[in-house]
């Protein structure tokens, strides 16, 4: 049935609308204008916004497998209370996304939760072994939008090379989540921090050594790539330099690097522990600057939800991940606050932008945010069955109020 919000400021970055209007919904369609059009439910708008659903392109829904830190419902529900209404799925499940019959599952299930739609990242090698290269046909005509090695490495340069090559035949894009695992056996950056607290460091040459590697195969091959989760100065700049070339590379940035440095993991703080690690401020500059100059397309939230076990270790022994679909709305908000990124820049690091690196619908779904609400984050307030978040406890503003679709 029609919706009418009334004095609502429209957001569509796509659309190129910014401006307090009045708007139609009805099943999921958006109409500017009608200000006299009569309708089941009409809204006054005041100070709220309109934007299309957001386009989340890395949430673990912990299914298949590790039921107890998620799955599709919980996840999924939490997502669309922070606006998700799109979610694309690494392959690192358990058990991996390396048989069509594995993306049909997870697809269904999330279909059967109806909360946001799902899109799963098919596995590149077979187990993400990086060894052998796995059916991806089969993989693309089961509902993989992508195909992707996580954070596993491959058996040589050669078998990451015939993989792209495969994959520029299939029409596919590839996700990478650069690291070299021979750098990478640390918890936390290699800095003073980590070393005043006598943690093992991970180089931030532990990723712009895979990037570039990944990036000269990428231009070899042709092969459309996205490269997921940056975190140094050092990846923005061989990302800027990629695109200057013509190469068809797009990028995103996890929200929380954008406000946290490797500082938080002060006191041993495993809410302040994922991968890659939290970096310096020189790198969460050059993070926020290449968003803001379009260097990297979109945010995106990295949801990883753990159960409290997870994060009660000693600080090396945890595991790393922070649950945060709901709170990438009002982060984003104190970055225009902080007057980082505008509004509609804000916006469209997490509808089109991320939306153009797959090609999904756009404007299949609306929200209705009020930018100013005040909440608290908690364990009561958080729908994700994971409460792992370095900002428990703390007060945010920002918050959806409706979706529509």
């Amino acid at each position: 049935m029609a919706v009418r919000i009334d004095n609502v400021r429209l957001i569509d970055p796509a659309a190129g609308h910014d401006a307090v209007t009045s708007v139609i919904l009805e099943n999921g369609r958006m109409m500017i204008g009608g200000s006299g059009v009569a309708a089941a439910e009409i809204i006054d708008g005041s100070g709220l916004w309109l934007t299309p659903g957001f386009v989340d392109l890395c949430a673990r829904l912990r299914e298949p497998g590790a039921k107890m830190h998620g799955g599709a419902a919980s996840e999924t529900r939490a997502a669309r209370a922070g606006g998700f209404l799109h979610l694309v799925v690494p392959p690192d499940t358990q058990p991996v996304l390396d048989s069509g019959a594995l993306v049909t599952q997870l697809c269904e299930r999330a279909d059967a939760a109806g909360y946001a739609k799902v899109y799963p990242v098919g596995a590149l090698t077979k187990g993400l072994e990086g060894k052998a290269l796995s059916n991806m046909n089969r993989l693309r005509l089961a509902g993989a939008v992508a195909v992707g090695n996580a954070r596993a490495p491959f058996a040589s340069v050669e078998t990451a090379l015939h993989c792209l090559e495969y994959a520029a035949t299939l029409g596919l894009t590839v996700f990478f989540s650069p690291e070299e695992p021979s750098l990478a056996k640390g918890c936390a950056h290699d800095g003073f921090t980590a070393a005043r607290m006598g943690l093992p460091g991970i180089p931030d040459t532990a990723e712009t050594i895979a990037l570039a590697t990944q990036l000269l195969l990428v231009e070899q091959t042709g092969v459309k790539a996205h490269f997921g989760q940056l975190s140094c100065r050092g990846s923005v700049e061989l990302i800027r330099i990629a695109k200057e070339k013509g190469i068809p590379v797009t990028a995103d940035v996890a929200m929380h690097h954008l406000h946290l440095t490797d500082a938080a993991i002060d006191g041993f703080n495993s809410f302040a522990h994922v991968r890659p690690p939290l970096r310096s401020n020189e790198d969460r500059a050059a993070l926020r600057e290449g968003v803001k100059t379009g260097v990297i397309d979109a945010i995106c939230s990295d949801h990883q939800p753990l159960d409290a076990s997870a994060k009660l270790a000693p600080f090396p022994a945890t595991e790393p991940g922070m649950s945060t679909l709901e709170t990438v709305l009002p982060l984003g908000l104190q970055l225009v606050r902080e007057g980082v990124l505008s509004e509609s820049q804000l916006i469209a690091a997490l509808t089109c932008k991320p939306g153009d690196v797959l090609g999904i619908e756009r404007n299949t779904g609306w929200l209705l945010i009020d930018p100013l609400v005040s909440w608290t984050v908690s364990g009561e307030t958080l729908l994700s069955t994971g409460k792992n978040t370095p900002w428990l406890g703390q007060t945010l503003q920002g918050l959806v109020r409706r979706v529509f679709n």
